[in-house]
């Protein structure tokens, strides 16, 4: 009977030892910060964002100009002429309908690049998935500043190993 129950606790120890080796983690905040596919979607991201900046830049110009012209022509009067009121409210109905555009256009930006990432989120729990199954671990978890893994045996981390797969998938693609 001892041996049994020294043979039960041998075993069990291993079996835990074994699954324990299985059992590794991921940071993910340094898993997305430094997928290529994220910093592309970023990059597309940042880009549009640049070229609506240039392009709110370029029509607050003309905008202004417009008003420099408005109080050149209006600036000697004493009192406002219908034909001055109704230049005025020209003015700021174009001002308001770019200003919506413009508000429009970047909403657009960000719901697009928004939908991208959830896009990506999704792959990358896909791909982590898959790398777990073809490496054969029972768990991969997850670190992030959150604490979701407060600890981790650095032998453990696969977030290297993880990160070079997932690149390279991409670069495939």
């Amino acid at each position: 009977m001892k041996k049994l129950v020294v043979t039960f606790i041998a075993v069990v120890g291993l079996v835990s030892c074994a699954e324990q080796d299985k059992i590794v983690f991921v940071d993910r905040t340094k898993l997305l910060e430094e997928y290529q596919g994220r910093k592309d979607i970023q990059t597309k991201h940042d880009d549009k964002m640049e070229k609506l900046a240039f392009k709110k830049d370029s029509i607050s110009k003309v905008l202004q100009m417009d008003g420099q012209e408005f109080d050149k022509k209006y600036k000697n009067l004493k009192q406002p002429t219908a034909a001055a009121q109704a230049d005025y409210e020209a003015l700021v109905t174009k001002q308001k309908n770019w200003s919506e555009i413009l508000q429009r256009r970047e909403y657009e930006i960000n719901t697009e690049t928004q939908k991208e990432v959830d896009t990506l989120l999704k792959t990358v729990k896909k791909f982590v998935n898959q790398f777990g199954k073809d490496k054969k671990y029972t768990y991969i978890l997850g670190a992030n500043d959150a604490g979701s893994v407060m600890y981790g045996d650095e032998t453990r981390d696969v977030t290297e190993d993880v990160l070079k797969a997932i690149n390279d998938d991409y670069a495939k693609n």
